[in-house]
C-alpha cells in the first residue's frame, strides 16, 4: 500500500464524511438540541462503532451479511426498531434546548453509548467497509486483513475531526437558538423527526 493510495483513501473518505447524509443530521440535531459536548461525545460513539465493522470487514465477518438475506434483515429491523424507540422517547421527555455545559440528566457515557450502538446495528455501514476498504488494499498482498483494519482505523480518524467540528459548529448555533425560548420546543420534535426518518430509512433499506 503506497503513499498515495493512503492520501487517495484519505481524500475520498473525507468527501464522504462531509457529503450530506443521515450521520452528519443525527450530530447536527444534537449539537443544536444538547450544545456542542453533547454532540462531540456522540459523534465519538458513532465513530467508535467503525472500529467494529472495520474490524468484521477485515475478518471477512461482514459477508454473512451479504450473502445471508436473514441476517442482513433482522440487523436491519432491529437497528430500525431502535431508532424509532429513540424517537418515541425524545416525544416522551419533550426534550428542550440546555444553556452550553448544562444537562438533562443523560450522561455523556449514555451518549457515546447512544451513538455507537446507532453505528453499530446499522447493516448498511458494515457493507459499505466491505465494499469500499478493499479497493484501497494492495492486491495479492498477504497482509490484506491488516491493510483493510489499519485503513479502517484511519477513515475512523478523520470522521472523528469531521465530527467534531460539525457538532461544535451546530452546538454554537444551538447556544444564539436558547435566547428564543419559543422556539425550543420545537427540537424535541426535530429530534423525534430525525430518529424517526433514520429508522424508517433503515428499515426500507435493500442490500
Amino acid at each position: 500500500m503506497t503513499a498515495a493510495t493512503v492520501l487517495y483513501f484519505l481524500g475520498a473518505s473525507l468527501a464522504l464524511t462531509i457529503a450530506p447524509g443521515p450521520d452528519n443530521t443525527f450530530i447536527v440535531a444534537q449539537g443544536i438540541s444538547r450544545g456542542r459536548k453533547a454532540a462531540i461525545v456522540t459523534a465519538l460513539g458513532m465513530c467508535s462503532g467503525i472500529s467494529v465493522h472495520t474490524t468484521a470487514a477485515a475478518l471477512g465477518i461482514s459477508a454473512l451479511l451479504y450473502s445471508s438475506a436473514t441476517a442482513f434483515q433482522i440487523l436491519k429491523f432491529a437497528g430500525a426498531g431502535y431508532l424509532l424507540f429513540l424517537a418515541w422517547r425524545a416525544l416522551k421527555e419533550q426534550q428542550i434546548l440546555l444553556p452550553q455545559g448544562a444537562t438533562d440528566g443523560r450522561s455523556f457515557g449514555s451518549l457515546f453509548r447512544r451513538g455507537f450502538v446507532m453505528n453499530v446495528i446499522n447493516p448498511k455501514v458494515a457493507l459499505f467497509f466491505l465494499a469500499f476498504l478493499p479497493q484501497f488494499v494492495s492486491p495479492g498482498s498477504e497482509s490484506a486483513s491488516l491493510q483493510m483494519f489499519l485503513l479502517g482505523l484511519l477513515f475512523m480518524a478523520q470522521g472523528v475531526v469531521v465530527f467534531s467540528i460539525i457538532g461544535w459548529l451546530s452546538g454554537s448555533v444551538g447556544h444564539v437558538i436558547l435566547k428564543r425560548p419559543r422556539i425550543a420546543r420545537w427540537f424535541s420534535w426535530l429530534t423525534a423527526g430525525v430518529f424517526a426518518s433514520l429508522g424508517v430509512r433503515l428499515a426500507l433499506a435493500e442490500r
